[in-house]
Order: structure tokens, then sequence, then C-alpha cells
């Protein structure tokens, strides 16, 4: 999948979280995704950045922007070494939480995503990649 745009963005204090909102909505734009589809990818980055920072102790984003089969659109992959999720099935549903959020980060990121997929180890980290196309 060839990717004609990349940019990698720290995730180490909540000000990073908004960087990766801002990178997320120009390379939405760029690729020419609806007002709608560009909410809902801005919305998924910006759960995932948090939970990169809260949750896996800071790690990184990097966005992209691929083309693939004629189509263009916007990849996102979170990678942390933080402790990683025991449980990813149970993380992925509505109302589940390890913090003090509403426990619908992981499971409305995905929703809100075209593609969505999850590694992660306890005790090495989680990988958490996304994309939405036009």
């Amino acid at each position: 999948m060839p990717t004609t745009r990349t940019e990698r963005v720290g995730i180490k204090v909540s000000d990073d979280v908004v960087r990766v909102r801002q990178i997320t909505r120009a390379f939405a734009l760029e690729v020419g995704l609806s007002l709608v589809d560009q909410t809902k990818i801005v919305t998924a980055s910006s759960e995932l950045a948090r939970n990169t920072l809260d949750y896996g102790g800071g790690g990184e984003v990097t966005a992209e922007i691929v083309e693939q089969g004629g189509r263009r659109g916007v990849r996102l992959t979170f990678d942390d070494k933080g402790p990683g999720i025991a449980d990813i099935e149970q993380a992925l549903k509505d109302g589940f939480t390890s913090g003090r959020g509403m426990g619908l980060g992981l499971g409305g990121a995905k929703r809100l995503s075209n593609e969505f997929s999850i590694v992660s180890e306890p005790g090495l980290g989680t990988k958490i990649t996304i994309a939405r196309w036009k």
C-alpha cells in the first residue's frame, strides 16, 4: 500500500493529543474526506492519543496518507511500550474501563474507523492501527 505522506508525533503530554488531532484533520482534508468522515477520524485519533498517554504511559503516532486500489485514506498507528491490555475483547466492550473514563474509547474508535487492528501484550505495550477511506 503506497504511502504518499508520513508524519510521526510523540505523545508525551496533553498538548500532544491536540497536535495529533490537528495533524489528523490536516491529512483528512488533504485526502478529501467529507466533514462527517473528518469528524470520525479526528474523534478516533483523539481517543487513541489520550489512551496512549493515559494508559500506555506515552508513545507515538505515525500518521500516513495512503493509496490502495485507486482510493486514498488516512492511516494512524498508535504505539506505546506501556503495560499492555490483558483482555482485548473485554477492553473493546462499551462500558469497560481500566481507569476513570466512560469506557467508550477503544470500541468507539473502532466504530469510527473503516479499518481497526490492535496488538497488545501485557508488559510489552500496545499497537493500534486505524484507517478512514474516501
